[in-house]
């Protein structure tokens, strides 16, 4: 345990850099990881730049430590989505990624690069890795709880997981664009919808498939 003046000054440290990273989402939103500079960012949290470099190397730095904390919420919200049986809990993992991208439409515009291109433009192999490796735990725990749902193999269920994602995901930019408003559909409906076909009938396919 730390003394008080110790605390105080974590305390004091957190604070900024959680100023630093609101900045920066903002900025990012403006004009994208490329457009984005450290001055920028400094004037939006009020700080000089010198005062960004002590907390980050870079706004690149910055960007994954945005990202990383909306990947780990994301994962915390999809392992503890819970359910009352197999299927209950695979259908609650999948809605609870839906829904996590549905409150925070930002977080998803951030994860998939969609701030002046889908690319991640600006970020090192290694950063990268990184950040794809919090994205696949988090299909990793979706993965399980259809493959035991299901009957799936651990394979299956990873091509299924991603081929679930996809479709999530362009629920989720279509609702946002005001397309399935339009078209007279509602996002969460589909995604029920592609949830009972994928439970009631993919186990039964890949079971035949396997033993085939």
């Amino acid at each position: 345990m730390g003394t008080p003046t110790a605390e105080r000054r974590r305390a004091v440290q957190d604070f900024k850099r959680t100023r630093i990273r609101e900045a920066a989402a903002t900025v990012f939103a403006e004009d994208g990881l490329d457009g984005a500079t450290i001055r920028g960012i400094a004037a939006r949290a009020g700080y000089t730049p010198g005062a960004i470099y002590h907390h980050y190397a870079g706004k690149e730095e910055i960007y994954a430590d945005l990202l990383g904390q909306s990947l780990t919420a994301l994962y915390h919200a999809v392992r503890d989505a819970g359910g009352v049986d197999a299927t209950d809990r695979a259908r609650r993992a999948a809605t609870a990624f839906f829904d996590y991208y549905h409150r925070h439409p930002d977080e998803l515009h951030l994860g998939l690069y969609l701030y002046r291109g889908a690319a991640p433009r600006g970020l090192s192999p290694e950063i990268d890795r990184q950040l794809n490796g919090r994205l696949i735990r988090v299909l990793g725990v979706m993965a399980t709880t259809l493959s035991d749902a299901t009957g799936l193999p651990p394979d299956m269920a990873n091509r299924r997981t991603v081929d679930l994602t996809a479709h999530m995901v362009g629920l989720l930019i279509l609702e946002s664009a005001g397309r399935l408003k339009v078209l007279g559909f509602g996002a969460g409906d589909l995604l029920a919808d592609r949830l009972d076909e994928l439970l009631a009938g993919t186990g039964t396919t890949a079971t035949a498939q396997t033993t085939a």
